[in-house]
């Protein structure tokens, strides 16, 4: 096997890429679609939100591809870490591929400084299995949440959004359509901040966020790779953003929506804005995605609140969630 660096300008390796991602997601992924070609082509030459990293490709002896990893090399907080791990065929599992990409990824983390190897993994998948095999600490268990759109009752929506609206007293909506209108940047990035008291992994810093830092992560909205809605809160006596949630659509995938963050400032808590700001999207999502069928969440165990939103609005825990990994380099290092 040869572990090589990707050159982003070699398309037919990046198809190679897309190949083993997509073979992999249909065979651990039962509940959604895998992410499009375009996507991938991002995520593998910057990340999602453009992270330094690294991209290697594992070839076997023919040339065919078999397996990679892109490497996220974390430069704003949380330096000690490097993020995602290896991506092996179904077809060419238990041979050692995926051992040796993840000594490899190892080995680099280190020569970048990197001390801590962390990852996501679909729960009782075979990365799953792998990760528990190694000895890896699971850091966070994620319930997947989807919201069927064809079982909400009619009226339901109209009627919460109603509830909250009246315990919402003194607040106004606004909502957009693709990338985060500029007067509302530094806005939203303090809304995301309120986020940091979201439940996460031990050792893991939470993310401190400005105007920059949103433009930064814009590049699948900016290139039309997906179709972005944000519908927030203000505080009419200050114009204050107090509440925020986002919906992206993939147009490849187009019946799927992927919740993004939905938070609410602490200040302002108690007011049911996360009901309000969540019932106004799906009537904007009505008009702007008539073909949209589900809407898919991830939460944390111990965001009740969250949760009993969730629950308000008909979010069913479909199986399985996900996990969060992590083990020391050394550790992989160390590893026969």
């Amino acid at each position: 096997m040869r572990i090589e660096p990707w050159d982003p300008a070699d398309e037919t390796t990046a198809l190679g890429c897309y190949q083993v991602h997509r073979a992999a997601h249909l065979a651990d992924e039962p509940a959604e679609p895998p992410m499009s070609a375009g996507t991938f082509g991002l995520f593998l030459r910057q990340g999602f939100d453009k992270t330094p990293g690294e991209t290697w490709v594992a070839s076997d002896a023919d040339g065919g591809i078999v397996g990679y990893y892109r490497m996220h090399l974390w430069d704003l907080e949380n330096l000690d870490r490097a993020s995602f791990g290896p991506v092996v065929h179904p077809a060419v599992r238990r041979r050692g591929f995926g051992r040796a990409l993840l000594r490899h990824e190892a080995a680099r983390a280190a020569a970048n400084g990197r001390s801590v190897l962390s990852s996501v993994t679909v729960a009782d998948s075979a990365g799953a299995a792998f990760a528990q095999t190694l000895g890896a600490k699971l850091e966070l268990d994620e319930v997947r949440r989807v919201q069927y759109l064809d079982k909400i009752a009619p009226g339901m929506v109209r009627s919460l959004r109603q509830q909250a609206e009246r315990a919402a007293a003194g607040y106004s909506l606004v909502n957009w359509t693709g990338v985060t209108p500029d007067e509302f940047l530094g806005q939203l990035a303090n809304v995301i901040n309120a986020f940091e008291d979201a439940p996460r992994g031990e050792g893991v810093e939470a993310e401190a966020w400005d105007a920059d830092r949103i433009e930064r992560g814009s590049a699948l909205i900016r290139d039309g790779l997906l179709r972005n809605y944000g519908v927030a809160a203000l505080h009419d006596a200050t114009g204050e953003m107090a509440a925020y949630t986002g919906v992206n659509v993939d147009p490849e995938s187009p019946q799927w929506g992927y919740q993004q963050l939905t938070a609410v400032t602490r200040p302002h808590r108690g007011h049911r804005l996360g009901l309000l700001v969540k019932t106004a999207m799906l009537e904007l999502l009505a008009e702007a995605e008539p073909q949209l069928e589900c809407i898919q969440t991830g939460n944390a165990a111990a965001n009740e609140h969250m949760i009993a939103v969730n629950d308000q609005l008909g979010y069913e825990v479909v199986e399985p969630g996900w996990r969060f990994y992590e083990l020391p380099v050394a550790d992989i290092l160390g590893q026969a």
